[in-house]
C-alpha cells in the first residue's frame, strides 16, 4: 500500500486559514486585500468597505515598515512571519540563535514593540502588495517591487496604528503577567491545556493557569531552559506537560 505525504497538503490549509484570518483582522482597505492576494494591483482605497468607511487611526510608519523590509532582506527572503518578528524583537530563542540571525545587523532593532505590533505592520505591507508570502516554501516572506522605494527612503508610508491586546497586570492570579502576548498563539495553548487536562482528569488550571499560557505567549520558548524561565513552570511540570507546549510554540513558529 502507498503511503501519502499530507504534510505539503496541510501547509496549505495552514496558509489558507491565516490568510482568512489576516482578512478578517485586516486594517487595509478590503478591496486592496483581496487584489492583491490575486497578484492584482489597487493603487487606490475602494471607499466602500468598513474599513474605509470607518478608517483606524494611521501614522507614519515608514520606519517601522523599513525595519520589516530591511529584517526579510536579511534573511534572504526564507523565512516566515514569525521568524522575521523574533529577529526583528531580539529573541535569543534556539529557532534564532542556531541560524545565527542574532548576528543580523536588524536583530533587536524593534525590541521595543511586542509581537502583536509587528505582525500587524508585516500584514498591513502584505495586503499593501509590498511583500506576499510564498507558499511553495513553507509561507517565506518575500519582497515585491513595490517595497524597494519604501526601504530606500523614495517614499513614505502611512500605516493603520496596531491593535494589541491587553490582559490585565492587576489580576490577581499572577501581577506578573505581561502585558502584551500573541494571544493566538495564547489560544492554541489554551485549547492544548484543555486536551491535556481531560487526557489527565484533571482541572485545565492544574496544568498551567493563564497567566503562565499569556506568559508563554509572550516570552516564545522553545527549549526547557526556557520554558524554566517561565512564570509558573516548575521542574514537575515542565516534565509531565513541558514537552506538548514547547512542541505546540515550535510548530506555531515554523508553520505560523
Amino acid at each position: 500500500m502507498n503511503s501519502l505525504n499530507h504534510e505539503p497538503q496541510q501547509q496549505v490549509e495552514f496558509h489558507k486559514l491565516h490568510t482568512m484570518a489576516a482578512f478578517a483582522e485586516a486594517q487595509t482597505c478590503r478591496r486592496q486585500v483581496l487584489l492583491h492576494y490575486f497578484d492584482e494591483v489597487a493603487s487606490e482605497p475602494c471607499g466602500n468597505c468598513d474599513i474605509c468607511l470607518d478608517p483606524p487611526k494611521r501614522y507614519d510608519g515608514t520606519e517601522d515598515a523599513q525595519k520589516v523590509l530591511s529584517c526579510i532582506y536579511r534573511l534572504q527572503q526564507r523565512f516566515g512571519i514569525h521568524q522575521v518578528i523574533d529577529v526583528l524583537r531580539g529573541s535569543k530563542a534556539a529557532n534564532v540563535v542556531d541560524r545565527g540571525h542574532d548576528k543580523l545587523t536588524t536583530w533587536g532593532i524593534g525590541a521595543d514593540k511586542s509581537t502583536e505590533y509587528w505582525l500587524s505592520v508585516i500584514r498591513q505591507l502584505i495586503h499593501l502588495g509590498l511583500v506576499s508570502q510564498d507558499i511553495t516554501r513553507g509561507s517565506s516572506i518575500k519582497l515585491n517591487p513595490a517595497a524597494r522605494p519604501v526601504l530606500k527612503a523614495e517614499l513614505s508610508l502611512m500605516l493603520a496604528e496596531p491593535r494589541i491586546q491587553l490582559i490585565d497586570v492587576k489580576r490577581k492570579t499572577n501581577p506578573r503577567a505581561p502585558q502584551q502576548y500573541d494571544r493566538k498563539l495564547f489560544a492554541r495553548l489554551k485549547l492544548l491545556r484543555r486536551e491535556l487536562a481531560e487526557q489527565h482528569d484533571i482541572p485545565p488550571y492544574l496544568v498551567f493557569n493563564d497567566a503562565t499560557l499569556a506568559e508563554m505567549s509572550a516570552m516564545l520558548p522553545t527549549s526547557p531552559g526556557e520554558m524554566l524561565a517561565v512564570n509558573g513552570v516548575g521542574q514537575i511540570k515542565l516534565d509531565r506537560f513541558g514537552g506538548e507546549f514547547l512542541d505546540e510554540i515550535s510548530d506555531y513558529l515554523t508553520k505560523g
